[in-house]
């Protein structure tokens, strides 16, 4: 075999250098707030760092505070937003001596502020920077920590520091054009003159609190702002998300909020600083630190193995003009490719088809020695055009082969082989990129195992929460759909349910929880079930939702919940919608046309207790299609959620009414399923026979009973009711009515139906009681055979809870 093309010693020493070519030749301004996290993605590139974070001086002095930060999450490593300057950690230590501070694994270990960090093995650096009491801290995972050049690289990263006072953090000075300070405390915020022009609203028009720019922000993204100003959800230095607010006129605009926790001490609040710009005026640069701090997020929230191949290559492929990427993992002497890219057989080695086992090739690591020995020696090897491979990888990459051992603990997670047709040239940065993303990769690799096993059980859950069937309605026919994510096995928090009520009514619930987690499926189901019962009490719908809301804030979860419900009168035609941060209804009319339902909205479930949730009214004509969804359908990385609707809107004029079940399948093809999908839709066909309803109050007085009885008598004359009918039904509304009148308070009411040659006879009173059957009665007994009384004449008969109270009904069958 030739020898095999190395980086080498000469191009390890340059790499200060590079290092410091890449910080003088940043094109950021000096002062930007983006400088600070260009810096320390140099730290990912040049100096093999998996996370760089600054801490510098609070303004007391009191604490060592977290103030940017780039690479995996800190929480990874069990990283602290601030240290005691007089404690045992290694920053306190640098910040004493003056002098860097190098740990590895076994020394953090005996350490007692890190004693609560993860059972992983890694290494630390920790540089003083020049005279402000500011330090660089830097991690890695790779084995034996960080080497002499990329010491040096990590010097040149903490000179070239500054640490300017956050702009909006500045006391009593004049903020920024488009920046805010939020007093986590309070909600009170300052802003500068520009961003409440972002907002569309004027100094005159603004009052300080926090809420009234959230107010005018599009009610699906609440959610993930709700998450930032929220003390308990914010990550210090490494929050950037985009979000909608409405206009005055035409589509909302999209703004790009950066925010930093600052930590309060002594009399000093915590506050949220940053700034919101326009989205559409930002133009982020491309550079391949650029692209390992992208890779490094994507990795952060990847949560199984396939998520993690395909952050890879995503990350890799395009910016290295590759021609094929496989990523393998290491399962005891077996490679198990995880992706392909191209996916197609026909692209890869004849050898890798033969060993094709299902889906992806599977082969022993024996029959491969030059990847073995890159295996063994655990570092990234490239191979130019030319060099002679045994046949499984020089087909891989006739023009040029990188093979990319992942490392992780220690040990080799798997592998990634990168393949050119024609013959590529390897510069130093290429090399440098391919390093850093395999320390990433193998990291992922190794989390991913745990949440696979996790994912897995939670799909099992949240298929058991969904409901099996939709019942058959009068009037009506629904049919529901639901798609997981082809993100993994990763799973969400979508739902839907159809909840029959009294008096052909029927409530249509779809939501969605925020996240995707075990936790997120098992408030899916809680929040489920709590709507079907508070359904089923009789409450009206703007009730229903906010005692859902009122729930989920008394359960103390960091989640939220969106929710669309909707009470249709099968009978009328009529419905209602109440929309909690939820999408709105799409209605297709019988003549083909298409709207999307004007329901004003309440924020999502779980972000206020006080909060209001308007009914909004919907008319419904025989043919009448009613479609809910989740977001997942209609919101995509290529369009936002109006787009989407629309074009839901245009697919549904499109459909045969005719087959809902076809409609619900067309409307799901092609669907870009990176979130969960829920779909729910009903057809209103309008009721063939409407019942006959009459109702009467009954007042306590001496004659309540008499009065009943004759409302009831004349009643059932009017329907055209056999007198023999009409006798029974006449004893039964005696039995109910004296049974209410005796044994509760408060109001009764008698509800009479005809339908069907079926007769029913409900009687609501305000005591939640259930009457007891009782299961014998002595000859001198004189109560209790009312309820027997009313079981032997009925067909059936029950109880149901009513608003606080019970309804007592019984039904009857006449004759023809």
């Amino acid at each position: 075999m030739a020898d095999v093309v190395t980086e080498g010693t000469a191009g390890r020493r340059t790499r200060s250098l590079r290092a410091e070519e890449a910080l003088k030749a940043l094109s950021v301004e000096p002062d930007s707030p983006e400088r600070l996290r260009r810096v320390l993605e140099q730290a990912l590139v040049f100096a093999g760092a998996t996370l760089a974070a600054v801490y510098t001086p609070s303004e007391d002095g009191e604490l060592l505070c977290l103030v940017e930060c780039a690479g995996v999450p800190r929480t990874v490593y069990g990283l602290r937003d601030g240290y005691s300057p007089t404690g045992r950690s290694p920053l306190a230590e640098a910040r004493r001596t003056g002098r860097a501070v190098r740990l590895g694994p076994e020394q953090l270990a005996d350490r007692a502020e890190s004693r609560r960090a993860p059972s992983r093995d890694f290494s630390l650096a920790v540089l003083p920077a020049e005279d402000d009491g500011g330090c660089l801290l830097a991690v890695t995972e790779r084995p034996g920590g960080f080497d002499a050049e990329d010491r040096v690289c990590l010097e040149l990263v903490a000179e070239a520091i500054a640490y300017p006072a956050p702009a909006a953090a500045a006391e009593g000075g004049e903020l920024p054009v488009n920046a805010f300070s939020l007093a986590m405390d309070t909600g009170r915020v300052e802003v500068g003159d520009g961003l409440l022009g972002l907002f569309g609203i004027g100094p005159q028009q603004f009052d300080g609190r926090v809420e009234t720019l959230l107010g005018l922000t599009v009610p699906e993204d609440l959610p993930s702002l709700m998450s930032v100003v929220e003390a308990d959800h914010m990550s210090i230095g490494d929050r950037e998300l985009e979000f909608r607010v409405l206009q005055p006129a035409g589509p909302p605009r999209w703004l790009r909020l950066r925010g930093r926790l600052l930590p309060g001490g002594e009399g000093r609040p915590a506050r949220l600083v940053g700034t919101v710009a326009d989205a559409s005026t930002l133009r982020a640069e491309v550079t391949d630190v650029t692209r390992v701090q992208r890779l490094a997020a994507a990795l952060a929230t990847a949560g199984t193995v396939r998520d993690v191949s395909h952050a890879v290559v995503t990350a890799l492929r395009k910016p290295l003009r590759a021609d094929r990427i496989a990523l393998a993992e290491l399962e005891h002497d077996r490679l198990v490719v995880t992706v392909l890219d191209p996916p197609e057989p026909e692209s890869w080695p004849e050898l890798w088809r033969l060993e094709w086992r299902t889906e992806w090739p599977d082969a022993p690591v024996r029959a491969m020695p030059t990847l073995a020995a890159a295996l063994r020696e655990g570092r990234a090897r490239i191979w130019p055009a030319g060099t002679p491979l045994e046949p499984a990888l020089a087909d891989v990459g006739p023009g040029g082969l990188a093979v990319l051992p992942l490392p992780a603990g220690g040990r080799m997670a798997g592998a990634c082989l990168i393949g050119w047709d024609t013959p590529h040239e390897f510069g130093p940065d290429e090399r440098a990129l391919l390093t850093a993303s395999a320390g990433l990769a193998g990291q992922a690799l190794m989390r991913a195992h745990a949440f696979d096993a996790e994912h897995e059980l939670v799909g099992m859950l949240q298929r058991q929460l969904l409901p099996r069937r939709l019942p058959r309605l009068p009037g009506a026919e629904a049919v529901a759909r639901y798609l997981p994510t082809t993100a993994g096995l990763e799973v969400g928090g979508d739902w839907y349910d159809v909840i029959p009520l009294p008096d052909n009514h029927v409530a249509l619930v779809i939501g969605d929880v925020q996240g995707h987690s075990a936790a997120a499926a098992t408030l899916m189901g809680q929040m489920r079930t709590a709507l079907r019962a508070y359904a089923a009490e009789g409450h009206p719908p703007d009730v229903v939702v906010h005692h859902a809301n009122r729930l989920l804030m008394d359960m103390e979860t960091d989640l939220f919940a969106t929710c669309c419900y909707v009470d249709i009168d099968l009978e009328e035609g009529t419905g209602w919608c109440v929309r909690a941060g939820h999408l709105p209804p799409v209605l297709r009319r019988p003549d083909g046309g298409t709207q999307i339902a004007e329901a004003e909205g309440g924020p999502p479930l779980g972000v206020m207790r006080q909060a209001d949730f308007p009914m909004s009214p919907l008319g419904l004509t025989p043919g009448t299609i009613v479609a809910l969804t989740t977001d997942g359908l209609v919101e995509s990385a290529e369009d936002d959620i109006d787009t989407g609707m629309e074009r839901l809107a245009l697919e549904l004029a499109r459909s045969d009414p005719a087959h809902l079940g076809l409609v619900a399948d067309a409307l799901l093809v092609g669907a870009r399923r990176n979130d969960d999908i829920a779909l729910l839709l009903l057809r209103y066909d309008g009721m063939a026979v409407r019942p006959l309803r009459e109702s009467w109050t009954v007042w306590r007085v001496p004659e309540a009973v008499g009065h009943a009885r004759r409302f009831t008598r004349r009643t059932l004359r009017a329907w055209g009711v056999p007198q023999r009918d009409a006798d029974t039904v006449l004893l039964v509304v005696s039995e109910l009515v004296t049974n209410a009148l005796v044994h509760t308070d408060g109001r009764v009411r008698l509800d009479l139906t005809f339908v069907n040659h079926r007769l029913r006879v409900a009687v609501a009173d305000a005591s939640p009681r259930t009457p007891v059957k009782p299961a014998s009665l002595s000859w001198e007994a004189t109560g209790g055979r009312g309820i027997l009384l009313v079981e032997a004449m009925s067909a059936a008969w029950g109880t149901v809870p009513v608003s606080g109270g019970k309804q007592v009904w019984s039904e009857i069958t006449a004759s023809d």
